[in-house]
């Protein structure tokens, strides 16, 4: 077949998620791989790494033998072989950066969130809409083993009606003083784009939006339950961003979600994130990894009575989902259909617009924690 080389501008791979889950993890074992085989051809894809340090640039690119990185974006998108422009800088350096692409006439994917405002998040997408290139976001929850099985529970009709989603997420991120913290200092600073609404309700719209049904109305408590940290340096700052939010989201079909994000919690469960979504029929549990259900014909009766101890193994009475089919790295997965979308023009969902919805629901969510109130939320069209 013949090969077809796309030339990828990857902005923000210095970072750890642009390093490890984009370059390493997608684009690299995609050529490790041999390339991407699609409707026309075997696609190649020849990343350019940029950044604004020149010495990281220098050591990825030698520890991966790539020969291509600058630390001027210019250059990179005036390279005549670059057609995709990807952005995993803060979120608050994507709205210049992807505008220059856009005008550039390079199609463009990006990590999440989008931007920091519904209206610059939908000036990207009119930009990329009036400029005729493609777009994508990465939405990586949606590729992963657990939610994959709980679609195909969702798909197969397992749960009857649809009830009710809980979703648990988040662990520990230490202060930065007698420990490092495991997540950068800009995460804590609302100035620098950071915050837990704005990160973790653009991943909470596109899951439940593809998995339950649109997102109707929105109610949310953020709060900033540790005030000050310690930055990498070992200077002390102040918090500034929420590290928590508790939300309930109506969905369409009557469907009630809770989920707590939270970076101040530990962890007492079997993965970083958990949803249980219970049904007239049926019920699951299912992580990033791990899906569990339990039918209702097999559902126990229990009987509450807090004057005897239980003698209920309750973990014991679910069944393991099957993986039947192997699983690829998320994100690795997405970046592979963003390519044939590029290439082939074959479908997809993940744009600019679904960028948008999830900038929404976090501007309505940090909204309705101010106010107090339950928010509508009301539908996009471009």
């Amino acid at each position: 077949m013949e090969r077809i080389s796309v030339g990828i501008a990857m902005n923000g791979v210095t970072g750890r998620m642009g390093y490890n889950q984009h370059l390493v993890r997608s684009i690299l074992d995609i050529r490790e791989q041999g390339g991407l085989p699609s409707r026309s051809g075997v696609i190649w894809p020849e990343p350019v790494l940029v950044g604004r340090n020149e010495s990281k640039l220098r050591a990825i690119a030698d520890r991966h033998g790539l020969r291509r990185w600058t630390t001027s974006l210019d250059e990179a998108l005036a390279e005549p072989d670059v057609q995709v422009y990807f952005d995993a800088q803060t979120t608050n350096l994507h709205d210049k950066a992807i505008t220059q692409a856009i005008e550039a006439g390079k199609h463009v994917y990006a990590e999440k969130p989008l931007a920091e405002r519904l209206d610059t998040a939908l000036a990207l997408a009119l930009a990329a809409k009036s400029a005729g290139v493609r777009t994508g976001i990465v939405q990586d929850k949606l590729f992963l083993p657990g939610l994959r099985k709980l679609k195909r529970l969702i798909d197969g009709g397992f749960f009857g009606r649809l009830l009710s989603v809980r979703g648990e997420f988040g662990y520990w991120v230490f202060e930065g003083d007698w420990q490092p913290a495991q997540r950068p200092s800009w995460n804590y600073r609302v100035e620098d784009g950071g915050g837990v609404t704005l990160d973790m309700f653009c991943h909470w719209e596109y899951v439940l939006h593809n998995l339950f049904g649109r997102v109707r109305g929105v109610q949310a408590l953020a709060a900033t339950h540790i005030p000050e940290r310690v930055d990498e340096s070992g200077a002390p700052y102040r918090a500034t961003a929420d590290d928590a939010v508790y939300g309930i989201f109506e969905l369409d079909g009557g469907v009630v979600a809770q989920i707590n994000s939270s970076w101040t919690t530990r962890v007492f469960r079997d993965e970083l994130v958990e949803f249980q979504v219970d049904g007239t029929h049926g019920s699951a549990v299912a992580g990033l990894r791990r899906c569990r259900v339990q039918h209702r014909s097999v559902t126990p009766k229990p009987v509450w009575n807090p004057d005897i101890e239980s003698t209920e193994d309750f973990r014991a009475q679910w069944a393991e989902v099957p993986d039947n089919e192997p699983f690829d790295n998320g994100f690795k997965v997405q970046w592979e259909a963003f390519l044939r979308h590029v290439v082939d023009g074959d479908p997809w969902e993940h744009d600019f617009v679904a960028a948008a919805r999830g900038v929404q629901l976090a501007e309505l969510g940090l909204r309705s924690s101010t106010e107090g109130r339950r928010l509508v939320v009301p539908e996009l069209a471009l």
